[in-house]
């Protein structure tokens, strides 16, 4: 097992480096693999896997914690704060959501770069050295494995967020992968002792969430009250900026080059013989390729800025409004109304008030079909809605 060297921190490789030195140490090691099949990855397992079944069961109460206390910020904190300061219906509709996922996110990239920069951990500057002094079975930090609960937890419950709490939006799909993925490799590089890598590839990816979700809540409150707040439109445009800017620079720079290379290239340099090798660099490959899908969305984005296409900032991954469940309609003015079975006497084809009516009950129909709907989706759709149901 090779040591850390004395001359220092290994330079970070360019893409060409990353994409020859790793694809020829993963050949040499497929050639190299006499015996690869289920028996050896059995083996693997038995030999080389350390997880408790405690911890499994601490890792499932920690998702159903994450999943009660969001109901319960939901409906006691988020709503009420979006009521006060009086958000537009639909920004009010998703505003719970994104403030939800933007503390999270906070707490936990603050954590983890306390953990990288706060700590005599060398793992960001020198990222080979997370595989320095492997071995089978080795210790956990405690300060590691609280941010692998937390994060572990947070996955676990983010899984049945997405399917029964978030909205539907047009990546669903591919959050609901990457969130299983992301699960396995906390839970699998947790069990084979992969921790320290594990911390870095979660510092690069939290930060991205952390501005996007700052960036929703500012468009949400800029137009709160019925009013243009330019503060808010600012702190929207900024946060657009850095997120775009920092998604390239942490997940498609500094990822692939810092943990693709260390896990494909340093990896084998440093114990020949690596568990799981072909799993683990297969998952971090596709979490960078979904990295790449979601950039297609930022770069569309950008492209209809610079267009003209687009004014305002939106989340571009959502349903346009003829795609989505239309908001509860607003009531019409009851002196504009007529009793229920009589007709309008001015005999206009296109008489206002029987259109507005017609309207109404047609969008009070579709409400109540989208809310039958929502409560078989979620089955704790009428928890989170509160002892009255009321929003």
């Amino acid at each position: 097992m090779a040591a850390a060297g004395s001359a220092g921190p290994e330079p970070m490789p360019s893409y060409a480096q990353l994409v020859q030195r790793g694809w020829g140490s993963a050949l040499a090691a497929a050639r190299g693999c006499a015996d690869c099949g289920w028996g050896l990855a059995r083996r693997g397992l038995a030999e080389h896997a350390h997880l408790a079944p405690p911890e499994l069961l601490l890792l499932a109460l920690g998702a159903l914690g994450w999943t009660v206390l969001r109901s319960a910020a939901t409906s006691r904190l988020f709503r009420p704060l979006a009521k006060r300061c009086r958000l537009q219906p639909r920004d009010a509709a998703k505003m719970p959501e994104s403030a939800w996922k933007f503390l999270f996110y906070l707490g936990a990239w603050s954590y983890s770069t306390y953990l990288l920069f706060g700590t005599d951990y060398p793992f960001f500057h020198d990222p080979p050295s997370v595989f320095y002094d492997w071995k089978t079975g080795m210790a956990v930090p405690r300060d590691i494995a609280v941010a692998y609960l937390l994060q572990g937890s947070f996955y676990g419950h983010s899984i049945y967020a997405t399917l029964y709490l978030d909205a539907w939006r047009k990546d669903s799909v591919v959050m609901l992968v990457h969130h299983v993925v992301t699960l396995v490799l906390i839970v699998s590089s947790y069990a084979f002792r992969y921790h320290k890598v594990g911390i870095l590839v979660l510092f690069l990816h939290d930060i991205s969430d952390v501005q996007l979700e700052f960036t929703k809540l500012n468009v949400y409150f800029k137009s709160r009250g019925g009013a243009h707040h330019r503060l808010h439109a600012l702190a929207a445009d900024l946060g657009c900026l850095s997120f775009c800017l920092s998604w390239f620079w942490f997940r498609l720079y500094w990822f692939p080059l810092k943990v693709l290379y260390a896990t494909s290239y340093c990896s084998l340099r440093s114990v020949p013989d690596i568990p799981f090798y072909f799993f683990f660099n297969v998952l971090l490959l596709l979490l960078t390729l979904m990295n790449l899908y979601w950039f297609l969305y930022i770069v569309a984005f950008a492209a209809k800025v610079l267009t003209g296409q687009v004014r305002e900032l939106k989340d571009v991954r959502e349903y346009d409004t003829a795609e989505a469940p239309s908001p509860k309609p607003r009531k019409a003015d009851p002196q504009h109304r007529l009793p229920k079975g009589q007709r309008c006497r001015c005999r206009n084809e296109g008489c206002a008030i029987e259109q507005e009516q017609k309207r109404e009950t047609v969008s009070s129909n579709n409400e109540q079909n989208y809310e039958k709907t929502r409560e078989a989706r979620n089955p704790t759709y009428a928890l989170s809605e509160g002892p009255t149901g009321s929003r």
